[in-house]
């Protein structure tokens, strides 16, 4: 019960905070949970390599790795093209 209300309330935290965000500051932002998210990457892939953890453990961190990849690589792609919205042409 108690991770049930932990995530409501970040939940809640996170949705105030970003409609708060001017948008001069997405791009950056973006860019820093960009990191964040390869940092979550790294730790699937932590814990999908580890065979100690059992076969269970292996498959969760696998399917971790995907989804994690998938929000890298498309963070990075957002970014790409809002900053490209900014060249001079």
């Amino acid at each position: 019960m108690e991770l049930l209300l932990i995530f409501a309330l970040s939940a809640f935290l996170g949705l105030e905070l970003i409609s708060k965000v001017p948008s001069q500051l997405h791009t950056p932002l973006m860019s820093g949970a960009n990191a964040v998210s390869g940092i979550t990457l790294v730790g699937a892939v932590i814990v999908a390599g580890n065979t100690s953890n059992g076969a269970t453990a292996t498959a969760l961190g696998t399917v971790a790795v995907a989804l994690a990849t998938i929000n890298v690589v498309g963070g990075y792609l957002v970014t790409d093209r809002m900053l490209g919205m900014f060249r001079k042409k």
